[in-house]
Order: C-alpha cells, then sequence, then structure tokens
C-alpha cells in the first residue's frame, strides 16, 4: 500500500509517495499531489530506507562495562543515566554537566519539542548546539532588528525579479532557512520571466553553474562587498524603503551613513577581489530590480563577520524597498508560529563561557568553547557530557581537540541511533526510534519556507520492538532525574503531566492562525496549502519594544568600530566547505547508495595554485592550520578561484570503535579537524569554519 510522508532529512520538505509491504519498504517517489513539492525528490529521500534497514542503526541501549558494550534493559540504562547525572551534580554543581544538541534536532519533531524539557531538567547552564557552527548570525539579526530570532525574512522566489546569492548553494541545499523543494525549478523561473540570477562565492557551485552570474570572491570577504554595497545605495542611488518607511527611524539611516563612509565599492573592490566596475554595477541592478532579494547563507554566515553579514544583508533588502514586499523578502505565515510574543528583554550574554568568556545567546553558549571548557581545571569544569542527535567530533572546531575532551569526562550519555566518532566515547547510548518509524511535522522549516504550508505525516512503519521514541526517552529522563533527587532530598517526587507528541501538536496548532487541529492535518496527507507569502502588517509581526526595525543596533555598531582591514597576502590559501547532493553532514555516510561513486572527500584546488607546489590530480598533499594536519587527495579544478581550497565537511570516519561499516570504508578525512576553536565570529561567538588559513606542507 501507498503511505505518504514529508521528507525529514533536509530542510526541503519533500513530499515522498512510499509503498510498504508486511511492514518494509518497497519503493520511495515524489508525492506528485503534495500541495509544496508538486513530486520534487532529491536523491537523500532513499536514505530514509537506507537508515531504517541499516544493521548498524542501534535498536536498544548499550552500556559500557570494562570497555565492552553490553545490552541492557530501558529502565536499567535510565536509572543508570539518572544515578550519575545526579552524582556529578551534588559533587560540583548542576553546571558539572553539558548538554550538545546536533543538527538532526530541528528535522525530529519529538526531539525539538520534548528535549528542551530534558535540558530544564538538567539546571546547566553549559548548552550548546549546531546553532553556533551554523546559523546564529541570522538568529542574531533576526533578534536585534526585528525583536525575535525567528523573525528571518523569507525570499520569496516564487515571485521575484533579481536573486542575489552570497555564500549560498540552493540547488544542493534545496534551500537552508529559506524552505523551497526543486530550487533549480524556481531559478529556471525566474530567468524565463525575464529576471536574473547572481551568485557571488569563492567556488563555482551547482547553483552559480545555472546562474545568469557568477562573480568570484576572496573567502572571508563578503562585508566588504555588502557594506560598499550599502554604501552605494547611500551615497548613490535613492533609498525607497516602501512599506518599511513607518517602521524606520530616520536618525539610524544618517548615522549608518556617517558610520560607512570609507566602505566604498573602490575600497570593497581591493579586499574582495572583485572589480569596483562590478560591484558597482550589481549595487545599481539591485536596487532598479523591480522586486529583488539578497539572500546569504552558510558561506557568509561561518565567517568571521557572520553577524555584520547578516546585518548588513537586511539592510540592502530593506534600503531598495524589497522587505515586506511581493517578490523580495517577507516573513511567513506558518500554521504553528515560532515568533510569536515574548519578553522583549535580550536573551543574549546573561551569562558567559568560563574559559573564555564567550556570550550565551537564547539559554546555549558557543559550541566553539565546548572542549575547552571540559579540558580546562578550575572550579566548574565540566565532568559529564550528554549528546543529543550530534556528533560533534566531526561537526564542532578543532574536531580533535573535542575527541580529546570526551574521552576525559567521567560520565558521558549519547542519544543516538550509531555508535560513531562521538559516541564512542560515551558510557551509555540510548538509541531513539527514526525516521520512517516516526511521525513528522517539519515546524521550523514550515516557519521558513517560500510558500505557506501544513503537513504532518503518520508513521510509515510500525517502531522496531522495545524502541522507545525521542520524547518518551527524554520524558523519562526528566522523571527518574527528579526521582532520584527527590529520594536523596527525603521528599516526595513530583510527577508533573507528560504530555504525548500528538497532544502537544494538538494543543501547538490551536494557538496558530489557521482554523485546523491534528485532526485535520491528518485527513490531509498531501498537506494544507495555506497560500502564497503574504504581505501583513509589519507592526503586527515584528516584536521589538517599539514595533520599529532597529536599523542600527548597538552590538553592529561596535562591530563596525572594530572591522580591520585584512592583511592581503597573495600567497595566503585559505580553507571552505563544500555540500554535496547526497549528503547531509556526517548523516548519510552509512548509506552506500549516498556514497558510491566518485570520491567525494578530495581538496579542490585550483591551477595556478597547484603549479607553485607541482601537484596534480590524484595527488596525496598533507594540509596544516593552526590546529592541526590532514592528508588529502587533491582535485584540480577552476571551479574554485586561486587561493581558495574546499574541502566537504562532514566525514572523516577512520576513527576506531565505530560501528559504521559503509562509512569507515569511505572515510576521507574531518574538515574540522582544521577549523580554528579561536576563530569566531565576535559579535555572536559563532564559528568561522570558512575562510580558514591553511598551508600546503607536504606532498606524495
Amino acid at each position: 500500500m501507498l503511505k505518504y510522508r514529508t521528507c525529514n532529512i533536509c530542510e526541503a520538505l519533500c513530499g515522498l509517495a512510499i509503498e510498504v509491504e508486511d511492514n518494509k519498504v518497497i519503493s520511495i517517489k515524489g508525492d506528485e499531489e503534495d500541495v509544496f513539492s508538486r513530486g520534487h525528490i532529491c536523491p537523500k529521500a532513499y536514505a530514509l530506507k537506507d537508515v531504517h534497514e541499516d544493521p548498524d542503526r542501534l535498536r536498544y541501549p548499550l552500556q559500557k562495562i570494562n570497555g565492552d558494550w553490553v545490552r541492557v534493559s530501558w529502565e536499567e540504562a535510565i536509572d543508570y543515566a539518572a544515578e550519575r547525572i545526579v552524582d556529578l551534580q551534588e559533587q560540583y554543581g548542576f553546571n558539572t554537566i553539558g548538554i550538545y544538541q546536533g543538527n538532526p534536532t530541528v528535522h525530529n519533531v519529538g526531539s525539538l519539542l520534548f528535549s528542551g524539557g530534558l535540558v530544564r531538567s538538567l539546571k546547566t547552564r553549559n548548552r550548546y548546539s549546531a546553532t553556533s557552527l551554523d546559523q546564529l548570525p541570522h538568529h542574531l539579526a533576526a533578534d536585534f532588528m526585528f525583536g525575535h530570532q525567528f523573525l528571518i525574512p523569507v525570499p520569496d522566489i516564487r515571485r521575484t525579479d533579481f536573486w542575489l546569492i552570497l555564500g549560498g548553494n540552493p540547488l544542493v541545499s534545496n534551500g537552508s532557512l529559506m524552505t523551497s523543494p526543486d530550487v533549480a525549478g524556481e531559478l529556471r523561473s525566474i530567468q524565463d520571466r525575464g529576471g536574473k540570477v547572481v551568485v557571488v562565492d569563492p567556488r563555482k557551485t551547482r547553483t552559480a553553474r545555472k546562474a545568469d552570474q557568477h562573480l568570484f570572491i576572496r573567502p572571508g570577504t563578503d562585508v566588504w562587498l555588502l557594506l560598499a554595497m550599502v554604501h552605494h545605495a547611500l551615497y548613490q542611488e535613492k533609498v525607497d524603503l516602501k512599506r518599511a518607511a513607518d517602521f524606520v527611524k530616520v536618525e539610524q539611516l544618517a548615522a549608518i551613513k556617517a558610520a560607512l563612509e570609507i566602505y566604498t565599492p573602490a575600497y570593497a573592490a581591493e579586499i574582495t577581489g572583485i572589480p569596483e566596475s562590478e560591484i558597482k554595477a550589481l549595487s545599481k541592478a539591485f536596487f532598479a530590480a523591480p522586486t529583488a532579494i539578497c539572500y546569504g547563507r552558510l558561506g557568509v554566515s561561518v565567517t568571521e563577520h557572520g553577524s555584520l553579514c547578516h546585518w548588513a544583508i537586511n539592510l540592502l533588502n530593506i534600503l531598495s524597498g524589497h522587505f515586506a514586499e511581493p517578490g523580495g523578502v517577507i516573513f511567513t505565515s506558518p500554521a504553528i508560529e515560532l515568533a510569536r510574543s515574548k519578553s522583549t528583554k535580550k536573551r543574549f550574554g546573561r551569562w558567559h563561557s568560563r574559559v573564555r568568556g564567550l556570550p550565551e545567546y537564547g539559554g546555549e553558549l558557543p559550541a566553539a568553547t565546548l572542549a575547552e571548557d571540559i579540558l580546562t581545571p578550575a572550579e566548574g569544569q565540566m565532568r559529564g557530557f550528554i549528546t543529543s542527535c550530534g556528533n560533534p567530533v566531526l561537526s564542532a572546531t578543532n574536531g580533535q581537540q573535542v575527541d580529546q575532551a570526551l574521552a576525559s569526562l567521567d560520565f558521558m550519555l549519547s542519544i543516538d541511533i550509531y555508535l560513531n566518532e562521538t559516541t564512542r566515547h560515551a558510557d551509555l547510548i540510548l538509541p531513539p526510534a527514526t525516521g520512517l518509524e516516526t511521525a513528522h511535522l517539519g515546524i521550523p522549516f514550515h516557519n521558513l519556507a517560500v510558500h505557506n504550508t501544513v503537513n504532518y505525516s503518520e508513521p510509515v512503519v510500525d517502531k522496531s520492538a522495545g524502541t522507545l521514541f525521542d520524547w518518551e526517552i527524554f520524558n523519562r529522563l526528566s522523571l527518574a532525574m527528579e526521582k532520584v533527587r527527590a529520594r536523596r532530598e527525603g521528599r516526595e517526587a513530583s510527577t508533573p503531566f507528560q504530555p504525548n507528541l500528538d497532544q502537544v501538536l494538538d494543543q501547538l496548532l490551536s494557538q496558530g492562525p489557521y482554523p485546523y487541529r491534528l485532526k485535520d492535518l491528518k485527513a490531509q496527507p498531501h498537506g494544507i496549502d495555506l497560500g502564497s507569502l503574504a504581505v501583513e502588517d509589519l507592526g503586527e509581526k515584528l516584536q521589538t519594544e517599539d514595533r520599529m526595525i532597529d536599523l542600527f543596533p548597538e552590538i553592529y555598531q561596535q562591530a563596525l568600530t572594530n572591522l580591520e582591514k585584512p592583511a592581503l597576502d597573495p600567497a595566503q590559501l585559505l580553507l571552505i566547505g563544500r555540500r554535496d547532493l547526497r549528503s547531509m553532514n556526517s548523516w548519510l555516510h552509512n548509506s552506500y547508495r549516498m556514497v558510491k561513486g566518485k570520491q567525494i572527500c578530495v581538496a579542490q584546488i585550483h591551477p595556478q595554485d597547484a603549479a607553485r607546489y607541482g601537484i596534480i590530480t590524484g595527488d596525496t598533499i598533507a594540509i596544516r592550520s593552526r590546529v592541526n594536519r590532514i592528508e588529502i587527495a587533491a582535485e584540480l579544478t577552476e571551479e574554485v578561484g586561486p587561493g581558495t581550497i574546499s574541502i566537504p565537511h562532514g566525514w572523516g570516519h577512520g576513527k576506531p570503535g565505530i560501528r559504521l561499516g559503509v562509512a569507515a570504508q569511505h572515510a576521507g578525512v574531518s574538515y574540522n579537524d582544521l577549523a580554528d576553536e579561536q576563530h569566531l565570529d565576535p559579535v555572536s561567538g559563532n564559528a568561522a569554519l570558512n575562510a580558514i588559513p591553511v598551508e600546503i606542507v607536504g606532498l606524495k
């Protein structure tokens, strides 16, 4: 029989038609009736079957006893975890336990909605997530300019005439903080109606190859291009704010103009490598377009100036009159709104990391501080740690330091379906039911989608016997810790009501702007179309204290003051990441169909740079950063600009003690072993995983 589901691997929300017989998946195809994806599917969807059937996937708790992994019951496992966590907190304080939540958290509605209960029950300030290895500058700009971290303006690509993309590769990512299946089709539609797509990137990506224009840029210098475009607008172009005019303070425009006086196109040309004439032409075309979008993603977010980049991107969209306008950038109207009213008091810098004093944001510390706060002896040192569906050994900066830190802990718990590079350090692994066994509603991605829809998916297959859903694990662990604390304190344990997933989803839908409840969504397996991105009253959407846009928050004023011209060494090599359509961080590397074929984990280098070292394609080269050295095969290509080396993220499966049979045969090397934990965005603390200074130090 056919069952319908939204794919939860990446952000695109593609509808799937899945043929199932006797609780086994026979085939996976795109759902032609899905109201959002309309039959589009990418190769990653087929990995859902592979993960479900993977013999390496864990289906019962494992406890490390005398160095060996031993199967234990759920009751034993959860009681053991609760006792060990409470033991450490009684001895050293609540903050001795840390927790890291990986990117899959937001791709699994059970983890998204219930992990917060576990985090709160830990009563620790040492909380980390993949947010500060990725999109934290987006959230900071949304919060400080518009009043809420989830008020991220979404590109209305279905109605635009001009799409400027910086540091993004949406044909491969299917959007990313811009949920859109079949971006290739959307791009063609822009061009078919006479519009234009321009990509600015140090690499000629798949998106750049399909665009009307591609401009190579020196890695990490996007901020000077963006500031020059704002400068050109304020000094040369006619600024027309349109709908945003009533929500902008004129004196802030004057202050920005004065602050950007030196950031001319000529100044930017010297730093970025893009000719002054090209910068002026790009700015003029952007401001002259009837509708236009400036969209920046990972390549500008995870740089040293990621926060300033996203402030400037918002400025460009506002100053050009393309903010809250059809074909520009618009706030979404989802069925479950993440950007609901909140206190106007900023949740930023309320506490700081123990060693470097980096600021908390939204209850989390920057993941770049994780290892040092475990390894550095002193009061408050972390001695216990929890990872939930995350692999920071491969995803956090200075992965070898993270590896060392996790190995030093007194106790570690992992909630994960694999024994991988991170969880091999755990004392206990609790594997949840996953993928096709779980219900799904992509709440974060409906909040970032280029068209308003809502879609709930029932589980496609029964979960494996004896397994628990993630939300059940979080609930049981929180309750078990409360019972241990109560017993030791000689009091009755509190037993708060713990709703199930359906109850929480139904409650959230009842609070939304549409007359739908969970039963209505269950009756519509292809989703419900809620309409195009709507231009609503900005006064209702904005959540700043005065319901105005803060064009020039103090944190960006200070960042501009501290912005220094980079050293321009033509011999310096800068490392950037790379994404593949069949890969999703380190998630899918144990699926043979996702890793077969041409070797993905190679270092792309421009022939001009290769000639300096006598490198040819296929040579094994050694690359060194401040923190580490790796060896990797080289691939010569003009798809990267001179001075740039590109390596894909998420590989490095050659460590001992893992149980990933396929991934180990295609191990590759870890990009993040070269990533420097000291190299970050000083405003937000977000890791600067792009534009890492490296050198080639050997050749085989």
